[in-house]
């Protein structure tokens, strides 16, 4: 006698999505090109007005423009993690760096991860931009889910992750050891049902109206995404 356990649903009409490509995204504040040797020296410049941007990645600090070109050199060279500059469009400098990585097409999953903003980038529309485009280009390739995981310890990003709408899914315990210590990694993720909405989101969030005469939002984009998460982060409030 057989019994009748419980099963997801049937995906009958899924099909796995193509990787990402290597080619540039452009936004209204930001253009992301793919990393290249060349940026090396613009994202050397913008970094060294605030070491810290360091703490929570594997490598770096690097000691000047010549490391961090053969580090890009190194790291853009694959397919995962897919590095991209962002290329801020008021100033026309790459002012930071990010990433795809552990692309599954098959599991329909993919992830954005090694966020290394400079202060010139953090807390300006084209931050958020370059993230909302990474998102956004996942989703419409038809991966069901994007995730953001990052050290737990880094509030900074935990509060990021659910700013962009990303719902906590918790801790994972001793996940891996980061410069000879220990990493707690926190994981948030978005699947494809509620991307229409965040989409509709950031939209909203960066329409040049919701910026007045000196650049302040009117409406924060945590209070457009708060509804559309499952769960909160604990530590991110």
């Amino acid at each position: 006698m057989t019994q009748d356990l419980p099963l997801g649903a049937p995906l009958a009409h899924w099909t796995p999505p193509p990787r990402p490509g290597r080619d540039s995204l452009s936004g209204r504040y930001c253009r992301l090109e793919p990393l290249a040797r060349d940026h090396a020296a613009e994202l050397h410049a913008a970094n060294q007005a605030d070491g810290s941007i360091w703490t929570y990645l594997p490598y770096g600090p690097f000691p000047d423009e010549a490391a961090l070109a053969d580090w890009i050199a190194q790291a853009a060279s694959g397919p995962d993690p897919l590095f991209f500059a962002v290329r801020e469009a008021v100033s026309g400098r790459a002012l930071g760096v990010l990433s795809y990585l552990r692309i599954a097409p098959e599991a329909g999953s993919i992830e954005i991860g090694h966020v290394n903003f400079s202060a010139a980038l953090q807390r300006r529309p084209a931050a958020t931009e370059a993230v909302a485009l990474l998102i956004g280009r996942a989703f419409d390739l038809g991966y069901r889910r994007l995730e953001w995981k990052c050290n737990a310890l880094n509030r900074a990003s935990r509060r990021a992750a659910e700013r962009y709408g990303l719902s906590y899914e918790g801790v994972f315990r001793q996940a891996t050891v980061v410069k000879g210590r220990n990493r707690d990694t926190a994981w948030f993720a978005a699947i494809d049902t509620e991307w229409p909405t965040l989409k509709a989101a950031y939209e909203t969030w960066l329409d040049p109206a919701n910026f007045d005469a000196d650049g302040q939002q009117r409406v924060r984009l945590s209070d457009l995404t708060r509804p559309i998460l499952v769960a909160r982060d604990p530590e991110a409030r």
